[in-house]
């Protein structure tokens, strides 16, 4: 296919942007539109590639730190129950297993339902716009391939609460794991497949 009708019609002369830097912003619109990554996004060191910062940023006042714990929450682009098919839900726990296993975060608790997911964590070295970044990503790429769905996965954003070291972090994973039980879905913790808590 020649895109250089494209790219003449866009004013993306050589004086102006490269063809490279041309495309690279065309897949940076994409994936923006689909809520996987970026807004925010530049271009590295004039290289063409994309540098993901994240969807949405931090509201005012908050900002990540290194060793805070946090309560994160995401949800599915408009609910949809992803999750209810167990192997998908395997997909996305992969990747927050991966997050701990590389250092990223320390994972204490976490369930996956069929919408949303909750996830108990120490930051270590990225911020949170970092690590959503990367797990809503992953997640998407690796669950839309199984599925063979190719729409959005997530919706853009998610909601953290910052947690103090005094709280009772043994209670806020005991009502993470108990999601299921609330919701329905299972008469015992047991039953349910998608959790993990460390002190369980």
């Amino acid at each position: 296919m020649d895109l250089r009708p494209v790219v003449a019609a866009e004013g993306c002369d050589k004086g102006r942007r490269t063809f490279q830097q041309y495309l690279a912003n065309k897949v940076i619109g994409y994936f923006y539109a689909q809520g996987l990554v970026l807004k925010n996004t530049d271009l590295n060191e004039g290289k063409g590639m994309p540098r993901c910062y994240t969807s949405n940023r931090l509201l005012k006042g908050r900002y990540s730190e290194t060793g805070r714990l946090y309560l994160l929450t995401t949800v599915t682009d408009q609910r949809r129950p992803v999750f209810e098919d167990f192997q998908l839900g395997r997909l996305l726990v992969d990747q927050l297993k991966q997050a701990h296993n590389e250092g990223i975060v320390t994972s204490k608790a976490w369930v996956v339902m069929p919408d949303h997911f909750h996830w108990l964590v120490e930051l270590n070295n990225k911020t949170l716009g970092e690590l959503m970044c990367r797990i809503k990503s992953r997640s998407s790429v690796t669950v839309n391939n199984a599925s063979q769905f190719s729409g959005r996965l997530w919706q853009k954003g998610y909601h953290d609460r910052a947690l103090r070291r005094e709280d009772d972090l043994k209670a806020t994973a005991r009502y993470i794991v108990q999601n299921p039980i609330r919701a329905g879905l299972a008469t015992r913790i047991g039953d349910y497949p998608l959790w993990d808590a460390c002190w369980m």
